[in-house]
């Protein structure tokens, strides 16, 4: 599979780095030298440096016969015009553009409709957004995603020593928590990703991963001592295109909320555009203003500048204040590792939401989503098993997956089963497959094996 990446910036290079461990025949296009070498430096890629919105360039990176192009430079005008003129020269070749403008919302669906037609439209504020809401109404989830509309949940908590499964053995889980056992897809040890296996055991400090279905997901959060609390009013520090958009979501929810902006300009715009919020122009990381804002009142406060340095603080500050959680947004890759070593537990990226958003379009076989997870360590894809497939009519524990890989979920119809050795996919069925990423290739393998693609 050949793919053409436009923009070397983050989200290209991380993007590109991912697929090169796949195999992928991948070109990478920016018009900035410094960009470019990085890229060279670091990947195993062809890289050119030009516009990818001249027609000459994108002939030379091949677009005829590329399956798929990203354009995800940090100019949306930039990416629109790639896809166009992409369309133009290869019609048959897969266009995704990133746009961040709110003023393109209401128009994601025409750019697929209108002719030179653009097939995907990425919005990584969006999925931001709709991830902190997750985060929110999940206590204690450090990574959460949803799968087959929100029914089965797959979601990470950092295991304390007040958990009853302080210790235990996966093996022994049936005996200390009865069938309402989790299935734990994954254990964060250190930063080391681990497959567990029935002999290892939970150990305090671990982020664990497991996947429950919707309606059982507060007792199983119980069972690391994580519980519900209403949540009523909010701090946004930082009023930004993700600040705003969050803030409108939470007076549609009927959240108390207030945002702290330092520039005096988008503090009038938030103002007029926002109905019940209350718009606070200031440093977010300033004492004072927390204190006279009665921080230690807030359910939650969600930093959201664009600096990370400002946003942890503040995320710091405003825990030890008083406030009951925060969640922070960090964009450098760099910096995950080192958030719970300092104290910071719940991390959005808008970089990491778009390659999540991208993913899902450019994996072979029918997959519906795909979830990067912990520094893109590994996935968790959501795919359709058909009938032509090798992983259909046989129980799972005679299916030759690769190591590093497990089905984690089945969806039937309404139904959803949380596998074992002996559960059999059928045809036409939903499987949510967790893989480590050197293990990717094989799952693709397994997903298109005589399928006919979309």
């Amino acid at each position: 599979m050949k793919i053409i990446i436009v923009g070397a910036g983050q989200v290209g290079f991380h993007i590109a780095s991912h697929l090169v461990l796949e195999n992928k025949d991948v070109v990478v296009l920016d018009k900035k030298p410094d960009a470019i070498r990085r890229v060279s430096d670091n990947l195993d890629v062809q890289v050119i440096i030009g516009s990818g919105s001249s027609p000459i360039v994108l002939e030379e990176a091949g677009i005829q016969d590329a399956e798929v192009i990203l354009a995800v430079t940090n100019s949306d005008e930039t990416n629109l015009v790639a896809c166009l003129v992409a369309n133009m020269i290869s019609p048959s070749t897969k266009k995704l553009a990133r746009i961040r403008n709110a003023d393109f919302d209401d128009y994601h669906n025409n750019f697929r409709d209108v002719a030179p037609h653009i097939d995907t439209i990425i919005n990584p504020d969006i999925e931001v957004v709709n991830t902190i809401h997750r985060m929110m109404s999940v206590p204690g989830a450090v990574d959460i995603g949803e799968f087959a509309d929100g029914r089965l949940k797959f979601v990470g908590v950092n295991l304390e020593d007040d958990s009853q499964l302080a210790g235990a053995r996966l093996a022994d889980l049936p005996q200390i928590v009865g069938k309402a056992r989790p299935l734990i897809a994954a254990v964060v040890r250190e930063d080391e990703l681990i497959i567990p296996r029935g002999e290892d055991r939970l150990e305090v400090g671990d982020l664990v991963y497991f996947i429950s279905e919707e309606d059982k997901l507060l007792d199983t959060l119980s069972l690391f001592n994580k519980y519900a609390q209403p949540l009523k009013r909010a701090l946004i520090v930082g009023g930004g295109r993700i600040g705003y958009r969050l803030a409108r979501l939470l007076e549609e929810h009927s959240i108390y909320c207030k945002i702290i902006e330092r520039n005096a300009d988008r503090c009038t715009y938030l103002a007029e555009r926002l109905n019940k919020t209350i718009v606070l122009c200031g440093d977010g990381s300033d004492q004072e203003l927390l204190t006279e804002e009665n921080i230690q009142d807030m359910d939650i406060v969600i930093t959201l500048t664009q600096d990370e340095e400002t946003n942890i603080l503040a995320s710091l500050l405003a825990k030890r204040m008083g406030a009951r959680k925060t969640i922070t947004r960090i964009s450098k890759f760099s910096y995950f590792p080192l958030t719970h070593a300092i104290g910071i537990e719940q991390v959005v990226s808008p970089r990491l939401s778009a390659i999540n958003s991208i993913l899902q379009h450019i994996r072979k076989g029918k997959v519906l989503s795909a979830i990067s997870i912990k520094g893109e360590q590994a996935e968790v894809i959501e795919a359709v098993a058909l009938e032509t497939s090798d992983i259909v009519e046989k129980p799972l524990r005679k299916i030759s997956f690769p190591k590093g890989a497990m089905v984690a979920g089945i969806i039937r119809k309404d139904t959803i089963v949380i596998p074992s050795g002996e559960s059999v996919i059928q045809p036409n069925d939903r499987v949510i497959i967790f893989a480590r990423k050197e293990a990717i290739p094989k799952i693709e393998q397994i997903l298109s094996v005589k399928l006919e693609y979309f």
